[in-house]
């Protein structure tokens, strides 16, 4: 008799991981809104709280015990950013590590992970940097122009990426380049290969990185490549095939930055709960007008429903089972929900809402780029309409 529970799928509707969530709590209460304050004002990165997530092995948690992690499922993961960014920080300086050396682990040599996986885990070595959006293809990877060409016994990159933030942070980079020109490939995915690079050895010797002024402190940068040089060794998988290891690890992508979007959204609705409540108005608190509480009411609703979707998500991806629309709508939904939390709570606090003293304008600013990165809005809306809905593809 066929089991009849075999597609089942169980996910918790409280807040799992209560332990690290309140072990992460009491790491963020150390960096309060001044540290990150000072950090946005002087666009520098916050090293110091990097480390302290690295010490309690909480950048590891994805990487498995004999690789030096925790080997901890991604709920887990998500549990850890959101829990930052509920807290007022900011996860932005260092996620990448959590789901950028997926790509190693799943795909990368016996040799490779040994030779890395460890010291990412110890804090050794940080691989925070991703460069693969380019200044005149954006979101239309396949076409790239970064070429890695067969040199003699190396091969030899030229090219330039934008928007890869940490760059100037970090040790290690994973690099997207073709190795087979566009037009002698059959599928358009085909040709394009992912390579590990020590930027400790690149910069300098063919790497350039200049960093970028942007609106969020992210750190993020431009980097130019002129003839540089990459051993075999450091091709990652199959030549060729880079393209299809990299979607393979968007999914868990998605869910880790929509976890990131609903700590931001809670943020935001119990700051703005704390003001209604307290700030007094025309002999009452603001927070009895409807024109206020509304918003924030709504916030709250679409929270909860972000929130439902991206457990969904996260269980699928923990049972290994298809999770491409979850993971895409969890982050769709997380990132709206935080916007419209974001826009509730600057809205309650009025004037002061810019007030950088407050740090609400800070998480506004912050939390909008949910919305354009790492995958806009209308390229999830469009794998839903074609993937999910099957109408005829757009791009």
């Amino acid at each position: 008799m066929p089991n009849l529970h075999d597609d089942q799928l169980s996910m918790s509707l409280e807040d799992d991981w209560p332990d690290i969530r309140d072990a992460v709590a009491k790491v963020c209460v150390r960096f309060d809104n001044d540290y990150w304050m000072k950090l946005d004002h002087e666009s520098e990165y916050p090293t110091e709280f990097v480390d302290a997530l690295t010490e309690g092995g909480y950048l590891a948690s994805l990487i498995p015990e004999e690789y030096g992690g925790t080997g901890l499922p991604i709920s887990a993961a998500g549990a850890i950013l959101e829990t930052i960014h509920k807290s007022g920080c900011n996860a932005g300086a260092c996620h990448a590590q959590m789901y950028t050396m997926g790509t190693l682990l799943r795909h990368g040599s016996e040799e490779q992970k040994q030779r890395y996986l460890p010291a990412i885990a110890s804090g050794e070595l940080r691989l925070q940097a991703f460069g693969v959006t380019e200044p005149t293809t954006g979101s239309d990877t396949t076409q790239l122009k970064t070429r890695a060409v067969w040199e003699g016994n190396q091969y030899v990159v030229n090219g330039q990426k934008v928007w890869t933030s940490r760059a100037l942070q970090s040790d290690l980079m994973l690099l997207l380049a073709r190795t087979s020109p566009a037009d002698q490939v059959k599928r358009r995915s085909d040709g394009i290969s992912v390579f590990i690079v020590d930027l400790r050895e690149a910069v300098g010797n063919g790497v350039e990185i200049r960093k970028l002024d942007a609106m969020i402190n992210h750190n993020t940068t431009e980097v130019f490549i002129d003839n540089l040089k990459v051993p075999p060794e450091n091709l990652i998988g199959d030549e060729g095939k880079g393209f299809r290891y990299i979607l393979d690890g968007m999914n868990a992508e998605r869910i880790l930055i929509a976890s990131e979007a609903l700590g931001d959204a809670k943020y935001f609705i119990r700051r703005a709960c704390e003001y209604a409540n307290e700030r007094v108005v025309f002999g009452a608190p603001i927070g009895k007008n409807q024109g206020v509480q509304f918003p924030i009411a709504r916030a709250y609703a679409e929270t909860v429903a972000a929130e439902l979707m991206t457990k969904k998500a996260a269980a699928l991806f923990e049972h290994e089972r298809n999770c491409g629309a979850e993971a895409n709508m969890a982050k769709l939904l997380a990132s709206e929900a935080a916007w419209h939390a974001g826009d509730s709570c600057m809205q309650t606090f009025g004037g002061f809402g810019f007030a950088r003293e407050y740090g609400i304008e800070r998480k506004w600013r912050e939390c909008r780029l949910f919305q354009t990165a790492p995958i806009s809005t209308n390229m999830i809306l469009a794998y839903i309409a074609q993937h999910v809905l099957g109408l005829p593809r757009s791009y």
